[in-house]
């Protein structure tokens, strides 16, 4: 398994970057790590942390960099040989089989549109949220590559949602529910009515209905649909409160001697139950509907992220999931 990883997107690169990709190595004796960016700056931090197994690790030298700040599209056509433009290219060249990056999420959304190209019969791509709700590990999407969608992109979302259900969750017969302001057919905007119909006749999906914004985290769906503006305020909101959640937990327990007591006794399960809200456990996000795997982490991932975001790329890889997306999006 090769890997090409954007040595220079994140908020913490490219030390952090490194790190992680020697996690990987150290847990996969298989894996070939393409680290791509600045050469220099690669070398003196592989030094930093002893990551020098030649065999395995390789650097494909570039300059230039799409910033956080820089337009996406902009970016792309001035920047030719950004780091992630160039790591994108190695998977369509099949040098590599997929690529990691937490650098600009619409720098990366952009190359792997304009480098790898749609699956055929999708129009827009998606981003796959990993959620861990009460009901166990459940999916949601867009979750933020689309802010303006038409019902037939939430379709597609949906059928893609359930192919990765399938293949990456587990899920024997995935239930796909529709994010919206209430459980009746009729409630909700020209889109979110307009996409229930289509749904409701997709013989290629198990659709269940609406679901509202207090039942995401309940896990009532294994699937559930949504835009992009709508999926992004939703994903933020739920790291918004685990952070609020954690921070007045330590206040409540730092507040007397008998608190302390209950906090020492709950410590452990305290530190898994925030192992299961960090986004570094899940790593990163499938960009759905391009053909070619694209792994898009949060810009602040350090090694644990990066770690976690090679082994998702990878279980793509092994469950044919391109393969697998481009036969369900075929017209009946």
């Amino acid at each position: 398994m090769r890997i090409a990883l954007d040595a220079m997107g994140g908020d913490h690169a490219p030390l952090e970057i490194l790190k992680g990709a020697a996690l990987a190595l150290e847990s996969d004796q298989q894996l070939q790590i393409i680290l791509v960016g600045n050469e220099k700056a690669i070398h003196e931090n592989m030094h930093a942390i002893n990551l020098n197994d030649s065999k395995r690790v390789s650097i494909v030298h570039c300059e230039e960099v799409i910033e956080m700040d820089d337009h996406p599209a902009t970016a792309y056509r001035k920047k030719k040989n950004a780091s992630i433009t160039v790591a994108t290219r190695l998977v369509k060249d099949k040098s590599a089989d997929a690529v990691v990056s937490a650098g600009s999420t619409g720098g990366q959304m952009v190359a792997a549109l304009f480098v790898l190209g749609r699956i055929q019969g999708v129009e827009r791509p998606a981003i796959v949220i990993d959620l861990p709700t009460l009901g166990g590990n459940k999916i949601l999407l867009d979750g933020g590559a689309n802010s303006d969608s038409r019902p037939q992109h939430l379709q597609q979302f949906a059928r893609m949602g359930s192919v990765y259900a399938t293949q990456i969750n587990g899920a024997e017969k995935p239930e796909v529910a529709l994010i919206n302001i209430g459980a009746e057919e009729t409630k909700g905007n020209e889109l979110t009515i307009s996409t229930y119909k289509l749904l409701k006749e997709d013989n290629k999906i198990l659709f269940t209905g609406n679901i509202e914004g207090r039942e995401v985290m309940a896990g009532k769906a294994d699937v559930m649909i949504c835009d992009g503006f709508v999926g992004n305020v939703i994903l933020k909101v739920i790291e918004g409160t685990s952070s609020a959640l954690f921070t007045l937990l330590k206040q409540e327990f730092t507040n007397g001697i008998k608190s302390k007591i209950g906090a020492f006794l709950l410590r452990p399960r305290l530190i898994e139950l925030k192992k299961r809200l960090d986004y570094a456990e899940r790593g990163g996000a499938p960009l759905l509907g391009v053909d070619g795997i694209s792994i898009i982490c949060h810009g602040s991932s350090k090694s644990l992220a990066i770690k976690n975001a090679i082994e998702m790329a990878k279980t793509c890889k092994k469950n044919d999931l391109i393969k697998r997306l481009t036969d369900s999006i075929k017209s009946d």
